[in-house]
């Protein structure tokens, strides 16, 4: 743990970010997500985007009025982490609008999408949630918010959701599930009332592994898929709650990935669950990719623990190794 804490301190410190979430005594709390930074005087909550200028908690993006982003028109059917089982996947000749967050609240080791850590909040083109939305035309069937994570700009892809409703545009998330229950339960609505999903990314179920990986709990990650997957039953197809892991070589195998599925299986058993393979990135760049036995194995875990709903993602990465 101890040596984890040296490499994620040394990651942050890379990009200028804060290397813990503030905690002063006297600060100014922000609630947007599990951190609940206490930030001093001029002093940066964990996510980068938030400081506190003459006592009042000052927003550089993440609201109405500013996002920090980029977006894309992707073609559908596309890679997403719910092809096989969301509606998206046979709308041929439409597209998802993907829009790419680049903040987090998270500062995962294997990062897929590190690069956004290079952008500058202070310097940066910001798009208002009313000029995202605008980004949508007739052929635009669903939005997707990911990153990064939407969960450090929530506030602004809520609203940008909102106008995009009233377009008929159907709301998807992707996201570690980090943030403030309420405003994820108005994420959980407005895909449910748009016939859109929200992924989240359970990267382990042990507390003391996801603080090794991501250098933060996920007591707050679990705690809002619980409500997500209650409220899921009231629509059961298209599903509303899917869930994902990243296998990650050596960290994120079958005996993991059994303690997750069985608390997804707990809730519901017809949850589906993605299992993905691994590409070695940002600071986990020297481990190899996910085997397909490796992704064999996991899936059985994850069939074993009582889940019927499984399938194995991002399969042009795995490596096979069944004869070696």
């Amino acid at each position: 743990m101890e040596r984890a804490k040296r490499v994620h301190a040394e990651s942050r410190r890379a990009f200028g970010l804060p290397v813990s979430p503030p905690s002063a005594p006297a600060g100014v709390r922000c609630i947007l997500c599990s951190w609940e930074c206490l930030i001093a005087e001029d002093e940066w909550g964990y996510c980068g985007l938030r400081t506190v200028r003459n006592g009042r908690l000052t927003h550089l993006a993440g609201t109405p009025q500013g996002g920090i982003l980029h977006w894309y028109r992707d073609p559908l059917p596309t890679n997403c982490v719910a092809d096989w089982v969301c509606s998206g996947t046979h709308r041929l000749g439409r597209h998802n609008l993907a829009v790419f967050y680049a903040s987090c609240t998270l500062n995962c080791l294997f990062c897929q999408n590190w690069e956004f850590r290079d952008i500058s909040p202070s310097r940066c083109y910001r798009l208002t949630a009313a000029q995202l939305a605008d980004a949508a035309n007739e052929d635009t069937y669903c939005v997707c918010f990911f990153g990064g994570d939407p969960a450090s700009q929530m506030p602004h892809a809520l609203a940008a959701a909102e106008y995009l409703k009233r377009r008929n545009v159907v709301v998807c998330w992707e996201t570690a599930g980090t943030s403030n229950p309420k405003l994820l339960d108005h994420a959980v609505q407005l895909s449910f009332e748009t016939g859109g999903c929200v992924k989240f990314d359970l990267k382990a179920y042990s507390e003391a592994l996801h603080v090794v990986l991501t250098g933060g709990s996920n007591r707050r990650t679990l705690d809002n898929f619980v409500r997500a997957a209650q409220r899921a039953q009231q629509r059961p197809n298209p599903p509303l709650v899917v869930a994902s892991t990243l296998l990650v070589p050596g960290y994120v195998g079958a005996d993991e990935v059994g303690p997750i599925a069985r608390f997804i299986a707990d809730l519901n058993p017809q949850i589906p669950y993605a299992l993905l393979g691994f590409a070695p990135h940002f600071y986990m760049a020297d481990l190899p990719r996910t085997s397909v036995r490796h992704a064999q194995e996991a899936e059985a875990a994850a069939r074993d623990a009582g889940l019927v709903n499984v399938a194995i993602g991002n399969r042009h990465l795995l490596f096979d190794d069944r004869d070696a």
